[in-house]
C-alpha cells in the first residue's frame, strides 16, 4: 500500500456533465472509485465535494467545486482526489486558477484515479495542460455538433430533450394530458380576461392543482407555462426562431400572441406587486389634471394627489377610496348594459382590423427572422450579415405587437356585454384583478373634483369620462 503520511485531510472532487436520468448514478461511480483510490493511499477523507448534471466547460457556476477551492484555501483539505482532469475542469484558464490556488495553500497532493500525473514535476505539469487543452477542444467540437443538431431538431419542430415532462402533455412531450390541458385554456381565458399571474398562482393552490412535478404552482413557474409557444404548438430556439411543432397545440397561436403582447406590456409597466386598490392609476385630481396615488392611512384607504418633485401634483386633494370604488363599480356595471357601450364595441371594428393586420405582420417578421437564422446556420450568411438584417425584422416585431397589444384591450369584456345584472350578483366573487380588468376596459379615468366641506362625502365630485 502506498502511504503518504503528511496528508490530513483530503477532498475528494467528482462531476458529471449530464445526468440523464436523474439518479446520479455517474458521480457515484466516481465517488466509489475516489474512495478507493484514498484508501490505497492511506488518505483520510474530509469531504467529498459532488456536482452533478453540470458541465465544466460552459462555465457555469458549479457550488461544491467553489466549496472545495474555499477549503482548500482556508487550509480545511491539503490533498485533491479526482476521477480525471475532465472532471475537475475542461478549460485551460480554469486550470491555471486550481493550480494556482493549490500552490498558495501548499497543497502537493493531487491524484487522479485514471490518467494521473504529478503536478509536483514540470513534466508532470506540462502533461496535465495538454490534457487539458485536449479536453477543452474536445468540448468545442461537442459543443459545436450539439448545437447544429439542436437547431436541425428545431427546424423538425421536434420536442427539446427529455428533461422535466412539460406541463400538460406526457413523458413523450407530445401526447397531451387532456386534464391539463384543459387547466391551461382555463388560465389562458382568465389571464386574457384581466386576471394576474399572481392571482391564477392563488386559484391553483387553492384548487390543490399540482405542477408538472407535483408540487404547488409558483407564479414565475406559471407565466413561464403561460407565455411559452410549447402551448400553442410552437417550437421555439432559444431566443433567435420559431417553427412549427410536432406535437398539437393547447391554445390557438392568437391567444399565444394575446398572452406575450399582456406580459410584455405589464413587464414595460413594472406592475409587479399585488392589487389592492379597485382604481389604481384611473383617478385624477381636477385642479392639476395629476393622477392620484392610492395610500393606506389610520382614517382608511384613501386617493390623494401628491406635490413634490416625483409626483407633479398641487398635494391639495383627498377622496377615501372605498365609496368612490363602491360608485364606480356600480357605474360600469350599468354601462355594460347601454346601447351606448354596444354602439361603441361596434366602432372598434376598426381596431379588430388593426389587430389583426398586426398579429399578420408579426408573424411574418418572426418567418423572416427564422429564415435569417436559418441562413446563418447553414453558413449562407456571416455572422455580421446575420446581426444586421436582424435588427429591422426584430423592430418590426416589436412595432407589431405594441400595436396588437393595444388594440386588444377588451378582452376583458368577453361575456359581459349586455349581461350587467349577472355581473352584479357576481362581482363580489371577483378578484380585485379581474375587476381592475373589467373596469378599466370601459373607463378611460375618473376626475375627482374639490371637497364642498361638511365632512360628509359628496357623490357628485366623482366624474367617469369612459373610454367606451
Amino acid at each position: 500500500m502506498e502511504v503518504v503520511s503528511q496528508v490530513r485531510s483530503a477532498a475528494v472532487y467528482t462531476r458529471i456533465s449530464l445526468d440523464n436520468d436523474g439518479t446520479g448514478a455517474g458521480v457515484e461511480r466516481q465517488r466509489q472509485d475516489c474512495l478507493a483510490l484514498a484508501e490505497q493511499l492511506g488518505w483520510p477523507v474530509g469531504d467529498v465535494y459532488e456536482d452533478n448534471d453540470i458541465s465544466a466547460y460552459s462555465g457555469k457556476r458549479r457550488p461544491e467545486y467553489l466549496r472545495m477551492i474555499g477549503d482548500l484555501e482556508s487550509g480545511q483539505r491539503d490533498a485533491v482526489i479526482v476521477y480525471h482532469l475532465d472532471r475537475l475542469t475542461r478549460r485551460p484558464l480554469e486550470l491555471e486558477q486550481f493550480l494556482a490556488v493549490i500552490d498558495r495553500a501548499g497543497v502537493r497532493h493531487v491524484r487522479f484515479v485514471t490518467g494521473h500525473a504529478d503536478i509536483g514535476t514540470s513534466d508532470g505539469l506540462l502533461i496535465i495542460r495538454i490534457l487539458s487543452a485536449v479536453a477543452a477542444s474536445e468540448s468545442g467540437t461537442k459543443s459545436r455538433r450539439v448545437t447544429r443538431k439542436m437547431l436541425d431538431n428545431a427546424q423538425k419542430g421536434l420536442p427539446h430533450g427529455t428533461g422535466n415532462r412539460a406541463y400538460g402533455y406526457e413523458a413523450d412531450a407530445i401526447t397531451i394530458r387532456p386534464a391539463e390541458a384543459d387547466v391551461i385554456r382555463q388560465m389562458a381565458t382568465r389571464y386574457l380576461a384581466g386576471e394576474s399571474v399572481l392571482s391564477l398562482t392563488g386559484w391553483l393552490q387553492e384548487e390543490g392543482i399540482k405542477s408538472a412535478t407535483g408540487k404547488e404552482w409558483r407564479s414565475e413557474q406559471l407565466a413561464t407555462v403561460l407565455q411559452s409557444g410549447r402551448i400553442a404548438g410552437i417550437r421555439e430556439y432559444k431566443d433567435e426562431a420559431e417553427f412549427e411543432a410536432v406535437w398539437p397545440a393547447i391554445i390557438t397561436r392568437d391567444e399565444h400572441e394575446r398572452i406575450r403582447a399582456r406580459m410584455d406590456s405589464r413587464r414595460a409597466a413594472g406592475k409587479r406587486s399585488p392589487r389592492r386598490y379597485l382604481l389604481s392609476g384611473l383617478c385624477r385630481c381636477i385642479k392639476c389634471d395629476q393622477r392620484l396615488y392610492s395610500a393606506a392611512r389610520p382614517t382608511g384607504r384613501r386617493y390623494e394627489c401628491r406635490k413634490g418633485p416625483d409626483f407633479g401634483g398641487c398635494g391639495r386633494l383627498v377622496i377615501l377610496a372605498d365609496p368612490v370604488e363602491t360608485i364606480i363599480a356600480d357605474l360600469v356595471i350599468l354601462r355594460l348594459d347601454t346601447p351606448e357601450l354596444a354602439d361603441a364595441l361596434a366602432g372598434r371594428a376598426a381596431s379588430n382590423e388593426r389587430a389583426s393586420q398586426a398579429a399578420q405582420d408579426a408573424a411574418s417578421a418572426r418567418v423572416q427572422r427564422d429564415e435569417l437564422a436559418e441562413a446563418y446556420a447553414n453558413k449562407l450568411i456571416s455572422m455580421s450579415e446575420w446581426l444586421t438584417a436582424r435588427k429591422p425584422i426584430e423592430h418590426r416585431l416589436h412595432d407589431a405587437e405594441r400595436v396588437y397589444a393595444k388594440a386588444t384591450e377588451t378582452d376583458a369584456l368577453a361575456g359581459l356585454v349586455g349581461n350587467g345584472v349577472s355581473l352584479r350578483d357576481q362581482w363580489d366573487s371577483l378578484n380585485l384583478t379581474r375587476q381592475h380588468a373589467i373596469v378599466s376596459a370601459v373607463l378611460d379615468h375618473v376626475v375627482i373634483a374639490e371637497s364642498p366641506g361638511g365632512g360628509r362625502f359628496d357623490p357628485t365630485r366623482i366624474r367617469p369620462l369612459w373610454r367606451l
